[in-house]
């Protein structure tokens, strides 16, 4: 975990703390205890916790560890020799982490054992501190977890994910670096009005079986808004796999609900490298969102670092996946041997069910650095989630170095960007790699293009020899618009030959 991702939840939890304060136990009528324990238990609980009133407790720590800096939060670290199931020859450990200035809130954690849960005991002496005035004797509980399992090494347990921070969580697949995170439920992300954040208050973890690749983590979630249960099967690999079952009990009417939020960061790419004096060619967690909707069309839309807050919506009936893709894999693209961009994963939410109308919502917020996540895009329901309800939902999340059954289109894989011949205008180049596009000389292709405003002109379509892929060129006069909204993709007589490339332009 690096720098930028400790920071993105501190600055998430401290942002929303005048709309949704986290809190450090749930009250004392319906803290979550031992004993039996069943797949229903946490939608019980859950269900409960919704017909009571809200309640953030007190999350004052002391004064220890009330203003740890990141290097200092980072110097106390978890010892492997006390992670739950150590030892005993299992495919996953568990490991914790502590409470401090960045991570206030204490999450309740508990071990599944043959139907009875137990919690899990926090100790002072769980942790190795580089300072010793920052142990803290008090029984203060933990604020978040990791997993460990041979997927790298079949001798060594590395990270897989981490659950840490209001809703947030994050894994990797095989031979990758943290990068994008997602989150169980965003709450009127991009609303002027200020976002909500839920929080994960409990854990319960089944202890794991010999010899089988997968766990089962159940999680409570908590808001003013809503409560929810969440189970997460998960199984780690070249692509880590997360099945996420989640029911949400809304205390009030949810208006802007968004289901299975993604996080990222996005600085900037070939197209937009000359905002940013950087010695680096790219910088970014993620280059694009993709999108196949109900109509099985394949959308590819190059994420921005906007100069204001830019929100998307791409209406859809029935989705059958989105995500937030890293597509350039090249150490060439960006150059930086420290934070490992062409490793970072790809994000890909898979529907299970019919998940109705709705959009999927892209929110672009402006960065000036990497430090902060700025990229969000989620599953919005056309009707609100109206107080009171029940309201299920069920996904598949793929963690890896691409989306599944990715088809049989080429892809876009690289956007161009500058100045035209003419005063004003602008050339777009975009370059797309695939089978469906190395086509004999004589083959009919025609280039559909279309934008919102403005003119489109010198419209240019290429095999490219040197890379066995197509490109297609075009100008842009916007006619003095300050946004327009462009379209492109390359047809045959069977019909397209590659995704569809949606693009914003702004002044």
């Amino acid at each position: 975990m690096n720098r930028r991702i400790f920071l993105l939840a501190g600055a998430a939890l401290s942002s929303v703390s005048s709309v949704s304060r986290a809190a450090d136990t749930t009250p004392a009528s319906l803290a979550p205890s031992g004993g039996a324990f069943d797949g229903a238990t946490v939608r019980r609980l859950a269900a409960s916790m919704a017909k009571q009133a809200y309640a953030a407790p007190d999350d004052k720590l002391p004064a220890a560890i009330d203003k740890l800096t990141y290097e200092q939060y980072g110097s106390i670290r978890y010892r492997p020799d006390r992670a739950l199931w150590a030892g005993r020859h299992l495919p996953f450990t568990a490991e914790f982490f502590p409470r401090a200035a960045l991570y206030r809130s204490r999450v309740d954690i508990f071990e599944v054992t043959a139907g009875q849960a137990k919690a899990v005991p926090y100790a002072p002496d769980m942790f190795d501190y580089a300072d010793p005035s920052h142990r803290v004797p008090d029984n203060l509980g933990f604020s978040g977890l990791k997993l460990r399992a041979p997927i790298n090494k079949p001798d060594t347990y590395d990270e897989v994910c981490v659950f840490l921070g209001a809703s947030y969580f994050r894994a990797v697949g095989r031979n990758q670096f943290f990068g994008l995170s997602a989150r169980g439920l965003a709450i009127g992300t991009g609303n002027p009005r200020g976002e909500e954040f839920a929080r994960f208050s409990a854990f319960w973890l089944e202890t794991p079986q010999e010899g089988v690749n997968a766990i089962v983590l159940h999680a409570l979630l908590d808001s003013p808004s809503t409560t929810g249960a969440y189970r997460f099967t998960i199984r780690p690999g070249d692509t880590t796999v997360f099945d996420v079952e989640s029911t949400l009990y809304p205390r009030t009417d949810i208006a802007e609900p968004g289901i299975a939020p993604l996080t990222s960061m996005y600085l900037f790419d070939l197209k937009d490298a000359r905002r940013f004096d950087d010695w680096r060619p790219a910088v970014h967690d993620s280059d694009g969102l993709a999108i196949t909707n109900g109509h099985e069309e394949q959308l590819w839309r190059p994420l921005a670092n906007p100069a204001e807050l830019q929100i998307s919506a791409f209406t859809d009936m029935g989705p059958h996946g989105f995500g937030l893709m890293q597509r350039n894999r090249a150490f060439a693209h960006y150059q930086d041997l420290q934070v490992n961009y062409e490793r970072r994963p790809t994000l890909w939410v898979e529907p299970i069910g019919d998940w109705g109308a709705g959009a999927v919502d892209l929110v672009e917020i402006p960065t000036p650095n990497e430090t902060n996540d700025n990229i969000v895009t989620f599953w919005r329901p056309r009707d609100k989630l109206a107080a009171h309800g029940e309201y299920a939902f069920t996904y598949r999340l793929h963690w890896g170095p691409d989306r599944p059954a990715p088809g049989p289109l080429a892809r876009v894989v690289a956007t161009r960007v500058g100045a035209g011949e003419k005063p004003g205008t602008r050339v777009f180049v975009l370059e797309f790699a695939g089978d469906s596009v190395k086509l004999p000389a004589d083959a009919k292709t025609r280039v559909e293009i279309g934008a919102s405003k403005g003119d489109l002109f010198n419209v240019f379509s290429i095999p490219n020899d040197a890379t066995g892929g197509w490109r297609i060129s075009f100008d842009l006069d916007p006619k003095g618009e300050r946004l327009v909204e462009m379209h492109c993709y390359l047809t045959g007589d069977q019909g397209p030959l590659t995704e569809t490339w949606i693009y914003r332009w702004t002044a």
